[in-house]
């Protein structure tokens, strides 16, 4: 499956398939996850809906890359991940520390497989339908994060970080957490600054060749990487609108034809994914003209960042990315 099924995608495939399969396997009783009356803990999810724990989660199955990151980051290995496979290739950045159960894709998860597990959470993104979110709650308590907001990306990282940090009894490591994102960004300004490239106009994108089809999806200020860039003191290029969620707009090469002569260039494609690979030295617009026209791809001003960094992650990546970029910017 690509690194990221759109909103509506996983929204249309989610609600056919789990629609049509339900599931016939009761969760498995978890007694033995049973805690202290005493520990009890009551929060308000994304969905509004009340969310009531008897204590810590412990044994979580999260739906969305976005989620495990946090969980991982917050030190809570999850029982169940979608998608294992797609995480191990596009999230190195935090790798996953024990061996999970993989549920199956981000869109479809499978609920049988979910019950088998027993958990006592299930941290579900909304982009899942409330069919399926349903279902799920037949299993165990869930817990919805809203995986982006394109009107605050980073404020909405942050909520979701506390927000599962309380679920999980971990609110301690998310102070750390958000403490040393906070001084990366910092660190990584200043870098640029000394540098000379405040205020540089830079824009972010990844991009598909799918039947010698290229497709371009542009970074926009509200996207998380794009609110990074700002927080960096780079200017974002991009004129195009982003989606209200993940602030990705949508072009093709000659869209980049009104990007400026003098922006950076950066993106980041993965190997094991040879479709994402379209703006690499060997990739499908290699020998395009357009492409290899534009005067900041003739200037060297396009920049690879490392596979598995996962653009749509949490602090943790985020760290990573701003590593990554101000070394390559500045070098």
């Amino acid at each position: 499956m690509r690194r990221l099924l759109t909103t509506a995608a996983v929204a249309t495939a989610a609600a056919l398939t789990l629609t049509a399969c339900g599931t016939t396997e009761p969760a498995a009783d978890s007694s033995d996850a049973k805690k202290k009356a005493g520990e009890a803990i009551t929060l308000t999810d994304a969905s509004g809906k009340k969310v009531e724990l008897d204590g810590p989660a412990k044994k979580v199955v999260g739906t969305e890359w976005h989620e495990v990151e946090l969980l991982v980051s917050l030190g809570v290995d999850p029982v169940g991940v979608a998608d294992v496979k797609g995480y191990n290739t596009w999230d190195t950045a935090v790798p996953l520390k024990n061996e999970p159960k993989d549920i199956g894709t981000r869109g479809e998860p499978s609920m049988d497989t979910i019950a088998a597990l027993a958990p006592d959470l299930i941290v579900a993104s909304t982009d899942l339908p409330p069919a399926a979110v349903k279902q799920l709650r037949k299993v165990a308590p869930v817990l919805e994060v809203r995986s982006a907001d394109a009107s605050d990306p980073i404020g909405q990282m942050t909520k979701n970080l506390d927000l599962i940090a309380k679920a999980t009894g971990t609110t301690e490591q998310a102070e750390k957490i958000k403490d040393e994102f906070d001084a990366k960004v910092a660190e990584g300004k200043k870098a640029l600054a000394d540098a000379g490239l405040d205020g540089a106009e830079f824009a972010f994108a990844d991009g598909y060749d799918i039947s010698n089809q290229v497709s371009i999806r542009p970074f926009t200020s509200g996207s998380l990487i794009g609110a990074v860039n700002e927080e960096l003191g780079l200017k974002n290029a991009w004129t195009v609108k982003g989606d209200k969620d993940y602030g990705l707009g949508t072009t093709d090469v000659e869209g980049l034809t009104k990007l400026g002569d003098d922006v950076q260039f950066a993106y980041i494609a993965n190997d094991g994914d040879q479709s994402s690979t379209p703006f690499t030295a060997t990739g499908a617009l290699s020998k395009d003209k357009v492409w290899t026209s534009l005067p900041f791809v003739k200037k060297g001003n396009v920049h690879r960042l490392p596979d598995g960094i996962w653009m749509f992650g949490g602090q943790e990546s985020m760290g990573a990315y701003i590593d990554a970029l101000v070394k390559e910017l500045t070098k």
